[in-house]
C-alpha cells in the first residue's frame, strides 16, 4: 500500500495504524499514481497549538477520508502522543468511512493495549472510566474494553506486590518433538538435532552461573522464575535435573514465589520427569493440548492423541501439581467453531488453574506461512473467542493478562484466565514490562527497566548460533551490572 504524506510526517503511527486496518499490507513510500486503487494520504496541519489529521484512503475500488481534530497541549513528549493518537483515530475513521467494519480493539495498534488503562488507573481513574477512555477515545468495542480493563487491575496489583531489587528470569529450552505447523518460534526438531541437546544444556549451565553471579554482586533477587521453549521437557529427567540443581546452587532464588516450567507437549511428560519439577519447588506446569480435535491435531503436526492429553494431566495430579495451565488455539486450519467448542468443554471438564486462549497469527517463518490451508474466517474465530469469554466467566475464571499479535486472525487477541489466586505473576511482568526480565539461553532477549529506560540484550536465535557464540553471551552479563550500578544497584518496580 503506497503511503504519501502532507505536512508533518508521522511515519510509525500511520504505518501501525495500516498494519492494523490491512493486516499484510507493508507501506511503501512512493507517488501515488492515478492508476493506483491502494494508497493512504495522510495531512497533518498545526496552527495555534490546534492539529487537523485528514486521512483519505483507497482500497480497491473504495473510499474513505476523514478530517480529525485535536488540541495539543503539555510537553513536546505529551504533544507527540497526542499527535499519534489524532494519526491512528483519522485513518480508522476513514476506513470506518470507506464502509470497513468495526474492529473490536477499534483504532488501538501494538501488542500491549493493557497500558492504557493501567496509567489510567494509576493515576486515579476509576475501572469505569478506564473502560470509557477506551470506548470513546480508541473505538474499542465494549467487550474487549471491559477485557482490558480486568487485565489492567490486575497489573496494577501485581506493582504493588513487586519490591525493590526484584527481577524475574527466564530460560529457554529451543527443542520440540516436532514442529507445529503455527510455529515460528526459534526451535529445533529434537528428532533431527538431538546432537546438540546435551551441548545445549552445558552452555545454558555456564550462562546460568554467569548470571547468578552478576545478580548476586548486584544484591537482586529473582522473584518469578520461568522455563519456556521450545518444549522444557523435551530434555531427559536427568538434564532437567542438573539444569535447576544448579539454578538453586547460583542464581539468587532465596526469595522466588513462583516456579513454572512448560511441559506444554503431552508426548514429552513422564512420571520420571514430572517428580524432578516436582522435586525443584515448581509449582505451576503447562499441559498444552492447543485443540482435542484428533484431525486438527493431525493438520498442525502434533504427534499426539486427545487421550494423552488427558492421561498427561492426571499423571500431573497424581505427582501432586496444584497449579496447571491449558492452552487453546482459535482458528487452526481444518477447526470449526464446534470443535473449539468440544475442546474447550474437554478443557474445562479437566478443571486446570489457569486457561490461555491464543488466537491465530499467522508468522513468518511457520509452516502455515508456506500453505494454504482450511483456516477459520475472522468472524468465526472472533464467535469462538466470544464463546470461550463467556463459558471461563461462567466458570469462574478471571481474565489477567493479554497481548495482540501483528496478522492475527480477526485482529483479536491472546487472553491469559486463571482461577482466583492463580494468576501467573510472570506472565503480568513480562506482558506489561512491569520491571527487569532476565533471559537466558537461545534466543533470549533480556529487558533491563529502571530510570524510565529498557535496553534490551539479544542472545543468539538458534542453538548453534548459541553454542558459538557463547562467550559473547556470558559477555554480555556485564551489561546487566552496569544498567544496574549506575542506577545505585536497584531498578524500582515501574510505577514506583
Amino acid at each position: 500500500m503506497k503511503l504519501e504524506f502532507h505536512g508533518r510526517e508521522e511515519r510509525y503511527a500511520a504505518e501501525q495504524s495500516l498494519l492494523n486496518l490491512f493486516p499484510g499490507e507493508l507501506p511503501v513510500y512512493a507517488p501515488i499514481q492515478p492508476e493506483d486503487d491502494t494508497w493512504a494520504k495522510v495531512t497533518c496541519e498545526e496552527e495555534n497549538d490546534y492539529l487537523i489529521v485528514i486521512a483519505d484512503l483507497s482500497w480497491h475500488g473504495q473510499t474513505g477520508v476523514y478530517c480529525y481534530g485535536a488540541p495539543l497541549s503539555g510537553t513536546e513528549f505529551e504533544r507527540e502522543r497526542e499527535r499519534r493518537h489524532a494519526v491512528i483515530c483519522a485513518l480508522y475513521l476513514a476506513y470506518r468511512e470507506m464502509g470497513g467494519g468495526p474492529l473490536p480493539w477499534g483504532a488501538l495498534t501494538g501488542v500491549r493495549p493493557v497500558k492504557l488503562p493501567t496509567r489510567a488507573i494509576l493515576a486515579g481513574a476509576t475501572p469505569k472510566q478506564a473502560q470509557r477512555e477506551l470506548e470513546k477515545e480508541y473505538f474499542v468495542s465494549p467487550e474487549r474494553a471491559r477485557l482490558a480493563v480486568d487485565c489492567a487491575q490486575a497489573s496494577v496489583e501485581a506493582q504493588k506486590s513487586l519490591e525493590e531489587g526484584q527481577v524475574s528470569l527466564y530460560i529457554g529450552i529451543p527443542f520440540c518433538p516436532t514442529r507445529c505447523a503455527y510455529c515460528s518460534f526459534v526451535s529445533a526438531d529434537v528428532g533431527r538435532t538431538l546432537k546438540l541437546v546435551e551441548p545445549y544444556v552445558e552452555g545454558l549451565l555456564r550462562e546460568v552461573e554467569e548470571t547468578g553471579r552478576a545478580l548476586r554482586e548486584l544484591g537482586l533477587t529473582v522473584r518469578t522464575f520461568y522455563m519456556g521453549g521450545g518444549t522444557p521437557t523435551t530434555l531427559s529427567a536427568e538434564q532437567m535435573d542438573r539444569l535447576l540443581s544448579r539454578c538453586e546452587e547460583t542464581l539468587p532464588l532465596e526469595r522466588c514465589t513462583e516456579y513454572t516450567v512448560e511441559a506444554g507437549r503431552p508426548d514429552t511428560i513422564t512420571r520420571e520427569k514430572l517428580e524432578v519439577l516436582k522435586a525443584h519447588r515448581v509449582g505451576r506446569i503447562s499441559i498444552n493440548p492447543q485443540t482435542l480435535e484428533p484431525h486438527v491435531l493431525e493438520a498442525i503436526g502434533r504427534r499426539h492423541t486427545p487421550g494423552e492429553i488427558g492421561a498427561a494431566y492426571e499423571l500431573a495430579r497424581a505427582v501432586g501439581f496444584a497449579c496447571v495451565n491449558m492452552d487453546l488455539i482459535a482458528g487452526l486450519p481444518q477447526d470449526t467453531f464446534e470443535g473449539f467448542h468440544r475442546s474447550l468443554e474437554g478443557v474445562l471438564d479437566m478443571g486446570p488453574e489457569n486457561v490461555t486462549v491464543h488466537t491465530l497469527a499467522l508468522k513468518k517463518g511457520s509452516a502455515l506461512m508456506e500453505q494454504e490451508g482450511a483456516l477459520p474466517s475472522g468472524d468465526e474465530v472472533a464467535k469462538m473467542l466470544d464463546f470461550s469469554r463467556e463459558r471461563l466467566t461462567a466458570q469462574g475464571y478471571i481474565p489477567y493478562y493479554l497481548y495482540r499479535q501483528k496478522y492475527m486472525s480477526g485482529s483479536l487477541e491472546n487472553v491469559g484466565w486463571a482461577r482466583p489466586g492463580a494468576e501467573n505473576l510472570y506472565n503480568i511482568v513480562m506482558m506489561e514490562e512491569l520491571h527487569t526480565v532476565v533471559s537466558l539461553g537461545a534466543g533470549g532477549v533480556t529487558k533491563l527497566i529502571g530510570g524510565g529506560k529498557i535496553l534490551r540484550l539479544t542472545n543468539p536465535k538458534f542453538p548453534q548460533d548459541y553454542l558459538s557464540g557463547l562467550d559473547r553471551v556470558l559477555a554480555q552479563k556485564a551489561e546487566i551490572e552496569a544498567f544496574f550500578a549506575c542506577r545505585g544497584g536497584h531498578c524500582p518496580p515501574a510505577g514506583a
